[in-house]
């Protein structure tokens, strides 16, 4: 693999998560705050669905961002933005699940390529 390659693994890295971190910080906040109101999308819990959210929003994006368990830490944002592309905003149009899906798109392509050499977590 060539710099390029690994300089586009880490950008695509750094600019998905960072993204997603803007919906995941004021959710974390709201939870360490005892704020636990959510939607219950899957029926478990709104509870539970909060900290499984802010675990999808925020603290993956995280390891992703230093690269530590990238493909492990990717599946959660994609199963994340699967649900609220396909459950939450099922009656939507196509526009309102655009997000969604981009976002669900880009971690899938982490989640196969890995982090690349710029990473904390090496094999």
């Amino acid at each position: 693999m060539t710099a390029t390659h690994h300089f586009g693994l880490l950008f695509l890295r750094l600019t998905f998560s960072g993204m997603m971190l803007a919906h995941g910080i004021p959710k974390f906040l709201e939870l360490i705050q005892g704020d636990f109101t959510f939607s219950d999308p899957i029926g478990i819990g709104s509870t539970l669905s909060k900290f499984l959210v802010v675990i999808a929003e925020f603290v993956c994006p995280l390891l992703i961002i230093i690269g530590y368990r990238t493909r492990l830490s990717a599946i959660p944002p994609i199963i994340g933005m699967l649900v609220a592309a396909f459950i939450a905003q099922a009656n939507d149009s196509f526009y309102s699940k655009e997000k969604a899906l981009m976002y669900a798109s880009a971690f899938i392509v982490i989640a196969l390529v890995g982090a690349g050499k710029f990473a904390i977590h090496k094999k």
